[in-house]
């Protein structure tokens, strides 16, 4: 008859590893003052040993649940999903939970309470910290609500409202555009405005593509501006049979998100218009799926690993009471030309 093996206790994985009970604690908390070569014999002993720290006791000591929120529109959406799969990952290196809640669309009516919610720290002494990619929020909303630490992605509150993580939507969509003038293309058309006050990247990226038209001498149309609220595959299906409709159609489309971007291409294969041939793509998030649609899709990539690996290390340090004034900081993005812009 077998009997359990006893729980692995924080002095044997010490004992394994050749260090203090205070090294292991250190790295079970991860402190930073650790020397990476203990901290790996202390993680590969913990390994061995399958000692889980009690963490219901760390967290009454510390004063924190271990739990962080992140609120995002739309969980169904591949970019925020794909979002979320990074942010998990870099909370899970801290030894945090994450509760994923959504806040929904622009034209929700209900979506500036549930952010407002978020900030005010969603559960009562449940969350520690919340990630929030909002919409409606405003920086009244912000000192209003907010209870907790706060970092924010996407849309920008104001500058000293939270630490923001994002790309340079403004750079990029410059950068894609002009991209499009490479191939040859100059009516130029954009899918995804949005009118004030929601909107804040559209109207970045929106001012992107006007700066690289102006810089190639090249006239701004607003009829070939198409605003959409929902940046989802049917309002780009819808996109492209309006820009189809006008007299000159565009030989060219930039949408501001992938998903527009997918619907808008089977508008135009629907309407027997070619893309790249007679009409190119480019769409912006780089989802997983825009590397398998034929033709495959040129789309601006943001870093979303190293967004979700910053937003995790800004609230940790807001955690730490480390004071310091909000920050904004920029992560990288690569353009990824691909077949429906024809090179």
């Amino acid at each position: 008859m077998s009997t359990a093996r006893p729980a692995a206790r924080l002095e044997d994985v010490a004992r394994l590893a050749g260090v203090s009970a205070k090294t292991v604690s250190n790295v079970v908390n991860d402190y930073v003052h650790v020397r990476p070569t203990t901290r790996a014999k202390v993680q590969d002993a913990i390994e061995l040993l399958g000692y889980r720290p009690n963490v219901l006791a760390r967290n009454l000591k510390s004063g924190r649940s271990g739990v962080i929120a992140l609120a995002l529109p739309e969980l169904d959406a591949p970019y925020f999903a794909e979002l979320a799969h990074h942010v998990v990952r870099a909370a899970m290196e801290r030894g945090w939970t994450v509760l994923v809640d959504e806040t929904g669309q622009i034209q929700d009516r209900a979506v500036r309470a549930r952010e407002r919610s978020a900030v005010a720290g969603i559960r009562e002494h449940l969350i520690d910290g919340v990630i929030l990619n909002p919409l409606a929020l405003d920086e009244t909303d912000v000192e209003r609500y907010g209870s907790v630490p706060l970092v924010l992605l996407g849309e920008r509150l104001g500058s000293h409202t939270a630490d923001h993580v994002a790309i340079d939507n403004e750079a990029a969509a410059a950068e894609a555009t002009r991209h499009l003038i490479s191939t040859g293309r100059r009516r130029i058309a954009v899918v995804g405005a949005q009118p004030p006050p929601f909107g804040h990247s559209a109207r970045l990226r929106l001012r992107g593509y006007r700066d690289a038209l102006a810089e190639a001498g090249i006239r701004y149309d607003p009829a070939l501006v198409v605003q959409v609220l929902d940046w989802r595959r049917q309002p780009g299906v819808a996109a492209a049979a309006q820009l189809l409709a006008l007299p000159e159609p565009p030989d060219a489309v930039f949408c501001f998100n992938d998903l527009l971007a997918l619907g808008a291409v089977r508008g135009l294969t629907d309407a027997g218009v070619r893309v790249p041939e007679d009409m190119a793509m480019v769409g912006f998030d780089d989802i997983e799926e825009s590397r398998y649609a034929v033709p495959s899709l040129t789309t601006v990539s943001p870093d979303k690993e190293a967004i979700a690996r910053h937003a995790v290390e800004r609230l940790a340090r807001r955690l730490e009471h480390v004071a310091s004034p909000p920050e904004e900081i920029t992560v990288g993005y690569t353009l990824q030309i691909r077949g429906s812009t024809g090179t």
